[in-house]
């Protein structure tokens, strides 16, 4: 297996770590899988390993747009770009438009799509990946971006799922935009498709192979697999619910689909850019063809849900996290600035899953669960409760006591930013201890500052089941990788 230091992931509005953080002309592949201004919002799910029905949802994101003050700021940064036919067309659409979120969505796009086109080699391509609610505006946006001359495709990606239509035919398809850097020589490798099953029909059965001259067929051979050039349109199958490679995020794109995408237009050791990174779909794929990447979230979420996901599936993989808090400094001021985010963070730093949302009281004290078997076979869980304030005190103890109690969790685990008092140590040793099979014990209730965190302390668990938050992905061939690179 071949690792490729320079791969990054970023967490971070990624409008400000393209500027901070990538090169002009450093970029070889973009792809992007941007909110479609759906106006809704998404969870998260996540699965417990008791296969309860009542699995724990987080909301991932909100793909809701309103025009405001950023909208404006967004429109004028634009407008100061210099970038001329890009802000006339923005200019036009805010005029049809109007100032609504439709309005804010394109906004938001037209001037991350500038920061695209500046770090994108002349060499190389951008796959934007859409639905019909927005498509047609967002082709604009990147032919007054890009040039029109440098459209390339409009790759209609096909599947089937079921779907509920009231008045129209049920809408199973997605659009992908491809457009190139510039009008010269460019990174493409042609890709082949099978045969259809009425060209298998009609030879029998057999695939052969087409043989071609100057780009004209003359003939064909049943030695080999046959070979079409690859079409527009794509029937790949979404992921199912059952699908080994489902982890939970709401809007996981197939593997299959972003590996055709970096096969078509990159080269082994080139560079691959996910902005919208997700579940982190493109950047796999990247790491599996044998490119270095770059990956880009807004939620400690995703970031965390990425990490895990390469380590599963690349053991030993070489790459870096941008952004998340490396010290009690740098935790303090997420903790200031975005409390969830805050949480969602601690969370991941002991291994839970996240539980509960953005609701004030919809997780009852509860900001992540950790299931453990403390017998090696029957499931328990340990919850946690984080607090990036100043002032904490004894009825937060006795809140998470209670929280246990209600959940029948034999474990508590209280994260705090501040120092704890005595009288709070107290009370969380007067919880008592908890036994495994095995007769050691365990403080039930257990304190852990920011602070020790940093300094590699975990919380005194026993056996951690391996499956308890986000599902695994799996571990890629690795010798079937080295015949690939």
């Amino acid at each position: 297996m071949r690792n490729h230091p320079g791969s990054r992931l970023y967490y971070g509005d990624n409008l400000a770590v393209l500027r901070s953080h990538v090169e002009d002309a450093s970029v070889d592949l973009i792809y992007l899988d941007p909110p479609f201004n759906s106006n809704a919002t998404y969870n998260i799910l996540f699965k417990s390993p008791t296969g309860a029905s009542a699995d724990a949802q987080i909301e991932a994101f909100e793909d809701t747009w309103a025009w405001n003050d950023h909208a404006e700021d967004a429109f004028d940064q634009v407008a100061r770009s210099g970038a001329t036919h890009a802000f006339d067309l923005l200019r036009a659409m805010r005029a049809f438009l109007g100032e609504n979120d439709m309005m804010a969505y394109l906004t938001m796009m037209a001037v991350r799509l500038l920061e695209l086109h500046r770090v994108l080699k002349p060499t190389g391509s951008l796959y934007l990946h859409c639905d019909p609610t927005a498509s047609h505006y967002l082709k604009l946006l990147l032919d007054g971006t890009f040039g029109k001359r440098n459209f390339r495709n409009e790759v209609i990606w096909c599947y089937r799922k079921w779907s509920v239509a009231q008045g129209q035919f049920v809408r199973n398809h997605d659009v992908i935009l491809f457009y190139s850097r510039s009008e010269g020589p460019r990174t493409f490798h042609t890709l082949y498709a099978d045969p259809s099953p009425g060209t298998l029909k009609r030879w029998g059965g057999k695939k052969q192979q087409a043989v071609f001259e100057d780009g004209v067929r003359k003939a064909t051979s049943t030695d080999e697999a046959a070979r079409s050039p690859m079409p527009d349109w794509w029937d790949i199958s979404v992921l199912n619910p059952n699908s080994k490679e489902r982890l939970g995020y709401p809007t996981q794109k197939p593997l299959a689909l972003l590996e055709r995408i970096i096969a078509a237009s990159s080269n082994e050791g080139e560079v691959v850019l996910d902005p919208f990174c997700g579940c982190g779909t493109a950047i796999h794929a990247a790491q599996k063809l044998g490119r270095k990447w770059i990956g880009i979230d807004v939620t400690h979420l995703a970031i965390s849900l990425i990490e895990k996901r390469m380590r599963d599936a690349f053991p030993g993989a070489a790459f870096t996290v941008e952004g998340t808090p490396k010290d009690l400094a740098s935790a303090e001021d997420l903790a200031r600035r975005d409390k969830y985010q805050f949480q969602w963070w601690a969370v991941s730093m002991v291994d839970a899953m996240p539980f509960g949302g953005r609701k004030k009281g919809a997780d009852g004290g509860i900001d992540g669960v950790i299931y453990f078997k403390p017998d090696g076979k029957r499931t328990d869980k340990a919850l946690v409760s984080v607090k990036g304030g100043d002032n904490v005190g004894v009825p937060m103890i006795r809140d998470l006591h209670s929280a246990m109690e209600r959940e029948r969790a034999p474990i508590g685990i209280f994260l705090t930013k501040a120092l704890p008092t005595p009288a709070m140590e107290r009370e969380a040793a007067a919880v008592g201890r908890f036994e495994d099979a095995w007769g050691r014990t365990y403080p039930r209730l257990q304190i852990i500052t920011l602070a020790e965190l940093f300094r590699g302390v975990k919380p005194q668990i026993p056996y951690v089941d391996p499956a308890h938050a986000f599902r695994r992905a799996g571990r890629e061939d690795t010798a079937k990788q080295d015949k690939l690179l």
